[in-house]
């Protein structure tokens, strides 16, 4: 069993985003007072490790520390300067063509696991991310006016082919939801 600051790092490390303290606490099963004694040990060990908690009065976050802004900065030049890719490409037009898409979603289009190509684009600030109205649970990527403005057109709609391509991703998206359902009643 690990530590409950290693437990807490875990928990920031894989959420990639702010969390709010009373969720944190609820799931490392801490009261809020223990809690802070936790978040502080976890920051205090982080300390010259090129990562940091940042915190707000609700919320933490495990962030890269000011102190590899330089490297980092190198880094996100480095890929920033390299082509978007097959990959990349691929799952942008998926999210462009059905007029966004989460996740799930996207990977059963492509047929592979699309976090480095969404993670691309969102570097690249061609694609946001949104709560899916459908389901809030999910994150929906859209493309953005940058992405627009990149592909020369004012609106997906202006894509080649875009009402024909638009419902092939959508019925294979269909097809991903019923298929469950279907092999289910076999």
């Amino acid at each position: 069993m690990i530590s409950p600051p290693a437990a807490l790092h875990a928990l920031l490390f894989v959420a990639g985003e702010p969390m709010a303290k009373k969720e944190l606490a609820k799931l490392l099963e801490l009261k809020d007072e223990e809690f802070a004694v936790v978040l502080a040990s976890l920051t205090d060990s982080l300390k010259g490790s090129g990562v940091a908690i940042v915190e707000t009065a609700t919320e933490a976050e495990l962030r890269t520390a000011a102190e590899a802004s330089v490297i980092v900065k190198k880094l996100r030049e480095h890929e920033l300067a390299r082509d978007l890719g097959k990959g990349s490409l691929e799952t942008l037009a998926v999210i462009a063509y059905q007029g966004g898409a989460t996740r799930g979603e996207i990977d059963w289009v492509r047929g592979v696991n699309s976090s480095a190509s969404l993670r691309t684009l969102l570097m690249r600030d061609l694609i946001e991310r949104r709560e899916d109205e459908r389901d809030k649970r999910r994150i929906r990527y859209n493309l953005t006016t940058e992405a627009l403005a990149h592909l020369g057109i004012a609106n997906a709609a202006d894509l080649p082919r875009a009402a024909e391509l638009s419902a092939t991703t959508q019925a294979a998206i269909e097809e991903k939801e019923t298929a469950p359902a279907d092999s289910a009643a076999e």
